[in-house]
């Protein structure tokens, strides 16, 4: 385990380092591991963030939608205020903005959020087939932050949107 304050684990072209996730339902978290061989996304998103709701949990979605085949999304509910956050919460949440990726909590509130050097929420890691870091940006501006990552996944060449 690593220090839940080292925030220099994250780096870009080096491989993914470990997560520290709790399940909020039924289903266990998952190693790393179950994401090779295909790109991953993995969104830090609150649910007391206007900015991950309004934006980042549709982007989400929708790279599920468009391209579920291709890329593999998986979420991590962090909250920095250390609010817990009720099974009942998530489900409603999970129902009312269609939540197509699996999620789950990060443990102790904020440890892979540190741990990855995080900016805030929404945050974004993209990951290669591989498990190589490939990009790290923080935001859900649609001109910004979320441009700027399609054009990393599309860069990446592991990923083929439609045009």
């Amino acid at each position: 385990m690593h220090n839940r304050l080292d925030l220099s684990l994250l780096r870009v072209g080096a491989p993914l380092p470990d997560w520290s996730l709790e399940k909020i339902f039924e289903e266990e978290p998952p190693q790393k591991e179950a994401f090779l061989g295909k790109p991953l996304l993995i969104l830090f998103f609150s649910l007391g963030c206007p900015g991950c709701l309004g934006r980042a949990i549709p982007y989400a979605n929708r790279m599920v939608y468009e391209l579920g085949d291709q890329i593999q999304v998986l979420g991590i509910h962090t909250n920095f205020e250390s609010l817990d956050v009720s099974t009942e919460k998530f489900a409603k949440a999970r129902e009312e903005f269609a939540i197509r990726f699996p999620f789950f909590k990060d443990k102790n509130y904020d440890t892979t959020f540190l741990n990855y050097g995080a900016g805030g929420t929404p945050h974004w890691i993209l990951v290669d087939k591989d498990s190589t870091v490939v990009y790290s940006i923080f935001g859900s501006d649609p001109n910004n932050a979320l441009l700027r990552l399609e054009l990393k996944m599309r860069e990446l060449g592991q990923v083929s949107f439609a045009e």
